[in-house]
């Protein structure tokens, strides 16, 4: 975590905190897929997962490549990023010295 700063860390907790974009970071660890097949796979509307993707590739964790197909649809695939987090008390303070993002209103320090 050493090359991860605050808000690289609050991003990627934040996109994790979501059963569903759990299960879909889940889903492309077992392998790479286009939008259509994981909505199907994981039931939910390509709309609701295409809104979970841009959350999980902000934060680093997907990546995607648009695709053609043969029969020249384009197809856009995801795969996961490897990526690993050591949360500990001094991995969390370390990184809280980076932070760059606002504290929420009302938040006390």
């Amino acid at each position: 975590m050493a090359d991860r700063t605050g808000d690289d860390l609050v991003r990627m907790l934040a996109a994790l905190a979501s059963p569903h974009r759990m299960r879909v970071v889940a889903a492309l660890a077992a392998r790479r897929n286009y939008v259509s097949q994981l909505a199907r796979e994981l039931g939910i509307t390509r709309a609701l997962l295409q809104v979970h993707l841009r959350r999980l590739e902000a934060a680093g964790l997907v990546t995607s490549t648009l695709e053609i197909s043969e029969d020249g649809k384009a197809m856009k695939f995801y795969e996961v990023r490897p990526f690993a987090v050591e949360l500990t008390p001094e991995a969390v303070a370390a990184a809280s010295v980076t932070l760059t993002i606002e504290r929420a209103p009302g938040v006390m320090t």
